[in-house]
């Protein structure tokens, strides 16, 4: 069978979550937002239109904020923050009590890139989930835990040693009906079995 020319990257949409008690009443200027923003923009060619929310650790407003996203038609949404055992981080819970099906990979492969820097990853309780045809992710709080979980693990060469989760998120979204991911190489390379892969398209990311 012939694999059919593609001539454009598939847009795509992606709802990006910072959860925050602090951050949403005006403490402190958030810096979850525009961490994931700023990594999805490098580490994907596609077109690309972002839905953000920032909003308190409330697990209904973050089950409810999800559900909304999901609806609007986002293929991916990553939540950033409320992910530890104090008493107010209530996002793992919000996010299974709307999922469909449950991805425990995902949290355990981001529970072993941090426990090469930090001990205390162990903490950490990110969850990630289907729901319809939405892959949700919980992220950690802090922009370089998000990165280093994304990515992954590079030694002093920039040779990943531990594969980063975005990595399987692609190919993940081809499984679930969405819109084919295509990644810069040099930020995460992803990965699909040879019978998934389309043609590479030439060119950079069309502006959106």
């Amino acid at each position: 069978m012939n694999t059919p020319t593609v001539t454009a990257h598939d847009a795509v949409k992606i709802g990006i979550i910072s959860i925050s008690d602090r951050a949403s009443s005006g403490v402190y200027v958030d810096k979850g937002l525009p961490a994931l923003q700023g990594w999805l923009t490098r580490a994907l060619r596609n077109p690309l239109q972002f839905e953000p929310r920032l909003i308190p650790d409330e697990q209904a407003t973050i089950s409810q904020t999800l559900i909304e996203l999901v609806d609007a038609g986002c293929t991916l949404v990553l939540t950033t923050g409320g992910t530890g055992p104090a008493l107010r981080d209530v996002t793992p819970e919000a996010t299974l009590a709307v999922a469909d099906k449950v991805m425990p990979g995902f949290g355990e492969q981001m529970r072993a890139i941090s426990l090469n820097f930090v001990p205390t990853a162990i903490l950490s309780r990110q969850v990630a989930v289907i729901r319809k045809q939405t892959l949700i992710i919980n992220l950690p709080g802090q922009p370089k835990s998000i990165q280093e979980t994304l990515e992954g693990v590079r030694d002093a060469t920039g040779t990943s040693t531990v594969p980063g989760i975005f990595a399987a998120v692609p190919y993940c979204i081809d499984l679930i009906g969405g819109p084919y991911l295509e990644t810069d190489d040099a930020v995460c390379k992803a990965f699909r079995p040879k019978s998934a892969m389309r043609a590479p398209i030439m060119g950079s990311r069309p502006e959106t």
